[in-house]
């Protein structure tokens, strides 16, 4: 006598379940790329302190609004519109807000 699964179960690779794994999947990239957006977020807010303490030693201003423009243009033109929002978040982590 074989045994039969009933008819709602689904083998682990049939087309009913490739959808779902291809979203875990893809899921699961993403997640890496968010830890991996964190970390590069992280260590350029380091970089920023760095730079901010060694101009305000040297006598400067803390904030450059000159450069604050040019990583603003250039997310703005990676990303369009939306460019400007993330580059005006990242500036603002990277600073604090003025």
């Amino acid at each position: 006598m074989t045994h039969t699964q009933p008819p709602s179960a689904v083998a682990p690779n049939s087309p009913a379940t490739a959808p779902d794994q291809v979203i875990a999947d893809t899921r699961a990239r993403i997640d890496d790329l968010d830890r991996r957006i964190i970390a590069l977020i992280t260590e350029r807010v380091a970089l920023s302190q760095e730079v901010q303490r060694t101009r305000i030693a040297a006598g400067g201003r803390r904030v450059q609004l000159t450069r604050e423009m040019d990583v603003i243009a250039r997310y703005r033109e990676a990303l369009d519109k939306p460019g400007t929002e993330v580059a005006m978040a990242l500036l603002e982590l990277c600073r604090g807000r003025i």
